[in-house]
């Protein structure tokens, strides 16, 4: 059988640093046999994380368009006539409150190394709704935040962690946050 070994990106956003969780969450990847090999903490700026959440024409659409069928479908809209704006403004006001979440405060940046280390974070990480995460996963176990919640609050989901989607954005994003010297293999 052919196993993958493969790094991946995860972020212990300021919300996880500040409620100290940073040990509970490296002991669960550690416990799943992923191997550690870059870490540190930072505080970055807003042009950072600009380039982290990499937004373009398709990104602001598509969460434009998600953050309008999650208010229709419940019948609600949080206010200042949300739902009358295009998919582009809404994706652009989310974009900004992701910014605001991630320079907020302190991170812990982090590559795990294992065989099929960014699908087995993901699964340990949880959906990015904390609210639809279920209990033995990072976000189920530590967060209960939802999209209702934020959006009517105007920020970002407050969901501990990130970890990357797919393993070429692992790559990009590792590049991103780390120089080669910091990686220890």
């Amino acid at each position: 059988m052919l196993q993958i070994t493969e790094r991946t990106l995860v972020l212990v956003k300021p919300d996880g640093v500040s409620r100290g969780l940073i040990g509970e969450i490296t002991t669960r990847l550690e416990r799943i046999g992923l191997k550690l090999i870059g870490l540190k903490m930072v505080k970055i700026d807003e042009a950072h994380a600009l380039k982290h959440y990499g937004a373009n024409d398709e990104w602001y659409e598509s969460i434009g368009s998600k953050m309008k069928d999650f208010f229709s479908k419940i019948g609600f809209d949080p206010g200042e006539n949300l739902l009358e704006k295009s998919n582009r403004e809404l994706g652009e006001m989310v974009q900004r409150w992701n910014v605001d979440y991630l320079t907020a405060g302190r991170i812990v940046a982090m590559i795990w190394e294992g065989t099929d280390a960014v699908k087995l974070v993901r699964k340990m990480v949880g959906p990015t709704y904390p609210s639809d995460a279920t209990p033995g996963t990072i976000r189920g176990d530590y967060s209960h935040d939802s999209p209702l919640n934020s959006n009517t609050e105007k920020r970002s989901v407050q969901n501990l962690v990130h970890a990357s989607g797919r393993p070429d954005e692992a790559t990009d994003e590792i590049e991103l946050w780390f120089k080669k010297e910091e990686i220890l293999s």
